[in-house]
């Protein structure tokens, strides 16, 4: 068995905490392509990092654990299936260390929501180790590692505003300008590949045609003008998050009629994105949703919000 080469640098680095903030993420188009052999979707992916944030500390310890606190912690795994937990082990035996380190995840961002949580929390465990472990890991490497922890961990290290090809890991940054939106937290989750398999169903005999971004919403996510963005807002899946959750269209349909501009489910749901046109309207809306009885919360945000950061100790 070979020694770890690396441990007298561990040993010399930080041992404070590091602390990373990760933003929450929705799609203003999610476009969809037809399942490829490999049974991935290739997707035209326009990523929104919006300003719901998880925080992910770092600190020495004997061996990889994982801790999380907030809202539905306890649905959360705390094991090594978790991205935080994964991000971990694959920087630490890329540098030939072991991954003794524990991970406490402050979770805000719903939790199986259509909202990236569980890939904020890879990203945000990646930057906090390298951090933690003194190895200025290249950024390119980083976004490597990202990719092969799943397709939304590489924006949720980016943040912003990005089209994401192949299967969302490809990123070309885009404009974009200030928006305002109100997120409504539904009972439950919904499983992302079941979400797909839905569309696969849905779309069973008919021609799926290539994914591609729209020019029109780029143009409009440019401007900054929210009502030129709830004209192009689009989700390929959300016929599929409606129909294994029928009971979405009621909370669409509330929000639509407490003044937002658009609605959508948010990626493969099952949180609805609201757009706005200020902050007034959002807190509006977000007190017309929550008397509703259509969902369990809601979250006022803005976007774009900056990607993976570490905060001062």
């Amino acid at each position: 068995m070979s020694t770890r080469p690396e441990t007298t640098r561990v040993e010399s680095t930080r041992t404070a905490p590091v602390t990373v903030r990760v933003p929450a993420k929705v799609n203003v188009q999610l476009a969809v392509g037809a399942a490829r052999p490999d049974g991935f979707h290739g997707l035209a992916n326009v990523f929104l990092a919006v300003s719901l944030f998880d925080e992910v500390t770092a600190t020495p310890a004997d061996a990889l654990t994982v801790t999380c606190e907030g809202p539905d912690a306890d649905k959360v795994p705390l094991d090594r299936t978790n991205l935080a937990a994964r991000a971990a082990e694959i920087l630490a035996a890329r540098h030939g260390l072991a991954p003794d380190v524990h991970l406490h995840i402050a979770k805000n961002i719903p939790v199986a929501g259509g909202m990236a949580g569980g890939s904020a929390d890879g990203a945000a465990a990646l930057l906090a180790c390298d951090t933690l472990w003194g190895l200025n890991t290249p950024r390119e490497e980083l976004l490597d590692i990202c990719a092969e922890l799943g397709s939304d961990v590489p924006f949720s290290l980016v943040g912003g505003a990005a089209l994401g090809t192949g299967r969302g890991e490809v990123l070309t940054p885009v404009p974009a300008g200030s928006f305002h939106w109100v997120f409504a937290v539904a009972d439950g989750g919904l499983s992302t590949p079941a979400v797909f398999r839905e569309f696969d169903r849905l779309t069973a005999g008919t021609e799926v045609p290539e994914p591609q971004a729209s020019p029109a919403l780029l143009a409009a996510l440019a401007s900054g003008d929210p009502e030129a963005l709830a004209a192009t807002l689009a989700n390929d899946l959300q016929p599929s998050a409606l129909s294994l959750r029928p009971s979405l269209r009621a909370t669409l349909d509330a929000g639509l009629a407490a003044g937002a501009l658009a609605a959508l489910v948010s990626g493969s749901g099952p949180t609805t994105a609201f757009l706005v046109a200020d902050e007034e309207a959002a807190l509006k809306a977000a007190a017309a949703l929550e008397a509703s009885g259509t969902c369990r919360a809601t979250r006022v945000a803005t976007s774009p919000a900056p990607g993976a950061t570490a905060l001062p100790s």
